[in-house]
């Protein structure tokens, strides 16, 4: 007894292979070739009696079928990465392809649906209406305005002015880099104080004007004082610092870390 099959209006082979997996209800990435191919060989068997030149390419995708098919019964191929090659891996392609044009044009269709109860109208507006400005009379416009509502008008604006500044970033100006040398720096601070057995650390930052200057003086100082080169001395709060030289703080100390600095600019 012959497989009953009620034909309809397919679009071409792979609009059959389509209906024939959904039909199936299975995955089309692991599509069971043999039994879709038996399917699709007794669709055949039902379209004979059409044309034979669209019954043609049905043909070529029942030689496709009945190929993978028999390769599916030989051993697996080894690609070049070493893994199996799938046989129906290609037809997958060209399913999942026409598969997502199909979609696109039904959702064209659908809008090619809706656009028929879309309706032009030509504009029938006169000339002389659209022409029409309203008269602008400045004696109503000024009606009722004093010098006291546009100063307060004024007030009102600038107000909304000054409320869209950041009043952080506002303020932000151009951030330069202060090149200081620390060991010139420290070379002059050690020449003035061999030079006076007592100052006071306002003398030392005489010379010295930006703040970063006086930041890195300040260290000098404190690194000198860690060495036990000078001494300091403050009788209160906010009174004046006096920088006492040691005894054993000698020149030979200047005259080394100017012939080190020497050596260094002309390496």
């Amino acid at each position: 007894m012959g497989i009953a099959v009620k034909l309809q209006a397919f679009e071409g082979p792979l609009d059959l292979l389509l209906h024939l997996i959904d039909k199936n209800k299975v995955n089309i990435y692991d599509i069971p070739i043999s039994e879709i191919t038996d399917q699709y060989m007794a669709y055949l068997d039902e379209m004979k009696r059409l044309d034979l030149n669209v019954m043609s390419e049905f043909l070529v995708m029942a030689a496709t079928l009945l190929d993978i098919k028999s390769r599916m019964l030989l051993p697996k191929e080894i690609d070049e990465e070493g893994q199996e090659e799938d046989p129906r891996q290609e037809l997958v392609q060209q399913l999942l392809e026409y598969k997502m044009y199909k979609y696109m044009s039904y959702e064209l269709r659908e809008r090619q649906q809706d656009a028929q109860y879309t309706m032009y109208h030509q504009p029938d507006i006169p000339d002389e209406v659209l022409s029409f400005r309203q008269p602008v009379r400045i004696e109503e416009l000024l009606d009722g305005v004093t010098l006291a509502k546009m100063h307060q008008i004024f007030r009102d604006i600038m107000r909304r002015q000054r409320d869209r500044i950041d009043p952080i970033r506002s303020t932000f100006g151009t951030l330069e880099k202060e090149e200081v040398d620390m060991d010139a720096t420290r070379l002059n601070v050690a020449r003035y104080i061999s030079e006076h057995e007592k100052c006071s650390f306002r003398e030392i930052l005489s010379g010295h004007r930006t703040k970063m200057q006086v930041i890195i003086a300040f260290l000098v100082i404190l690194e000198m004082m860690k060495e036990g080169a000078i001494e300091i001395s403050q009788e209160g709060n906010f009174e004046e610092i006096y920088i006492f030289r040691k005894k054993d703080f000698v020149p030979e100390q200047i005259l080394q870390a100017e012939d080190d600095t020497g050596a260094g600019e002309e390496a």
